[in-house]
């Protein structure tokens, strides 16, 4: 039977560290605050707006930043490459199944990700957060979902979907298993072998 693997993808299919630190950088050269980029990458995961106000961000100015940073994303868009494996995961679910992008990232920037990399997905669904995702997982009927962040474990319990941890982020095997993972692997170089095995013990 085809199966349906959801994929989440900042820092699971997509290193995104490098272009984010740049606008970020940027962003608080514009508005004289002391953001640093580098730091601010090492949490990726949570809505923009929490990240911001997370590195110190006035609470008022939150929203004027993330229409900016919005607008200063694209031109990072080629300094962020596929992590590891992550073609292949994809090419693997595809194979003889669906595969779907569901992130958090502003949608319109998951797609410029995605067309940027040369993907093919079967459905991509933006601007969703840990159980928030899990209800687009249920629409599309996901058997797994493969994330970083302990959020992206939640989603798929959410969804009553396989939950695949990958340890490429900023949470450890513990932390993605006390939210819920079924099974953690180093990264998705991993994941093509442990799909055929998975699909072949069910």
């Amino acid at each position: 039977m085809p199966i349906t693997v959801g994929f989440d993808l900042d820092m699971t299919l997509i290193d995104s560290r490098p272009g984010v630190a740049v606008a970020i950088d940027t962003l608080a050269a514009e508005f004289d605050l002391p953001m640093d980029g580098s730091r601010f990458a090492e949490h990726l995961g949570p809505p923009l707006a929490t990240l911001l106000g997370d590195a110190g961000a006035p609470d008022d100015l939150i929203a004027i930043l993330v229409t900016r940073y919005r607008e200063l994303y694209p031109d990072v868009i080629a300094r962020i490459p596929a992590l590891p494996g992550a073609t292949e995961s994809i090419d693997a679910v595809r194979a003889d199944g669906r595969a779907l992008v569901v992130t958090g990232k502003f949608e319109p920037h998951a797609r410029l990700h995605v067309d940027h990399l040369g993907w093919t997905v079967d459905h991509l669904a933006g601007d969703l957060w840990s159980t928030g995702k899990g209800d687009v997982l249920r629409a599309q009927h996901a058997d797994v979902f493969v994330g970083d962040h302990a959020g992206d474990m939640q989603g798929a319990k959410a969804a009553g979907a396989y939950a695949v941890g990958v340890i490429t982020g900023p949470h450890d095997e513990a932390t993605l298993r006390a939210a819920g993972a079924d099974v953690v692997l180093p990264g998705l170089t991993d994941f093509p072998a442990w799909l055929a095995d998975h699909r072949g013990s069910n």
